[in-house]
C-alpha cells in the first residue's frame, strides 16, 4: 500500500478548496506521497481536526471570512502543538510580509497558479517527511 499525506485545506470559499485540490491533483509531485485532503470551512473546524492529529500540511486561505488564514496560521502556531507546516494563500504579493509575521512556512497568491502551488506544497511535504524521519 502506497503512503498518504493528509493535508487540510481551510478556507471559506468552496471555489478556493477546489482551486487547492485541482492544483495538487493526486499528488504535487512524484517524489511526495498521494494527497488526501480534509477541508475546513471554519477557524473551529481547522483547531478540531489539528486536535485529531495526522495533519501533515495545512493550507490556510489568508481571505477567508471572517477569521482570515493569517491569524489562523498565528492561532494554531500558539496553540497547537507540533503543527504542522502552513501554505498560506495570499491575495497580493505585498502580503508576503504578513505571511511572515503569521509564521507560514510559505505563501502563494491567489487565484492559485496550480504549477506554483503545487511546486510550495511539493516542498512542505518533503520538509514535513524529513523531520518525521
Amino acid at each position: 500500500m502506497q503512503p498518504t499525506a493528509t493535508v487540510l485545506v481551510y478556507s471559506d470559499d468552496s471555489h478556493t478548496r477546489e482551486q487547492v485540490r485541482l492544483a495538487t491533483g493526486r499528488r504535487p509531485a512524484p517524489d511526495v506521497p498521494v494527497v488526501e485532503f480534509v477541508e475546513c470551512a471554519t477557524p473551529a473546524a481547522v483547531v478540531r481536526e489539528l486536535d485529531k492529529g495526522g495533519i501533515d500540511v495545512c493550507v490556510l486561505d489568508g481571505e477567508a471570512v471572517p477569521v482570515g488564514g493569517m491569524g489562523v496560521c498565528r492561532q494554531i502556531k500558539d496553540e497547537v502543538f507540533d503543527c504542522p507546516p502552513v501554505l498560506l494563500l495570499i491575495g497580493r504579493p505585498q502580503d508576503a510580509w504578513l505571511a511572515t509575521w503569521s509564521r507560514a512556512e510559505a505563501a502563494v497568491t491567489l487565484p492559485v497558479e496550480p504549477v506554483e502551488f503545487a511546486q510550495a506544497l511539493a516542498s512542505l511535504l518533503r520538509t514535513k517527511r524529513l523531520q518525521s524521519a
